[in-house]
């Protein structure tokens, strides 16, 4: 009998998980990436314009730095793979632009630059050889390094909204 129970809640749950993935999960590094670029948009959008300047204690990211923050190092880590950065990209950006409509231009512009990039790579330009800071990497792993960003800092704008009353439009 508790084999037979045992064995109804493992088929429940694979079947719950299988009905419930979101858009672009187990679907690879574009798929991924679809992930968590839609969430952090969406996440954008919820935030309303006013909450963009809270941050959680002085000297740490506003939710507005951490936004220009991603988009930034979107920005920069994809030049390092080829691309060049934003000819209206300028230093000091993450403290400058507050309002939410720029922040979620820039947000969008950062994610689809990574997107349109790395579908246009071939699996021989993933394996080139760049140098980043004190190291050589290759292109796959700088893509890595993006992806791996993007859902940190995705992981800390979710505790800023919740510290705000703001609820993930994933999680109603």
């Amino acid at each position: 009998m508790k084999k037979l129970v045992l064995l109804l809640a493992l088929l429940s749950t694979r079947s719950l998980l299988a009905q419930t993935a979101p858009e672009g999960i187990w679907q690879g590094y574009d798929g991924e990436w679809r992930h968590v670029s839609s969430q952090l948009i969406a996440l954008a959008e919820a935030t309303p314009a006013e909450k963009f300047s809270w941050r959680p204690a002085p000297g740490v990211r506003s939710a507005s730095e951490v936004y220009m923050h991603i988009a930034g190092a979107n920005f920069y880590l994809l030049s390092v793979t080829g691309p060049k950065m934003p000819a209206d990209w300028r230093e000091g950006m993450e403290k400058t632009v507050t309002s939410k409509a720029e922040i979620i231009d820039w947000l969008k512009r950062s994610l689809d630059a990574v997107k349109e990039a790395h579908l246009a790579e071939t699996p021989k330009d993933l394996q080139r050889k760049v140098h980043i800071a004190d190291r050589d990497a290759t292109v796959d792993g700088i893509y890595l390094r993006i992806i791996l960003h993007a859902n940190e800092h995705m992981g800390q704008l979710v505790a800023y909204a919740r510290m705000t009353g703001v609820v993930p439009p994933w999680s109603r």
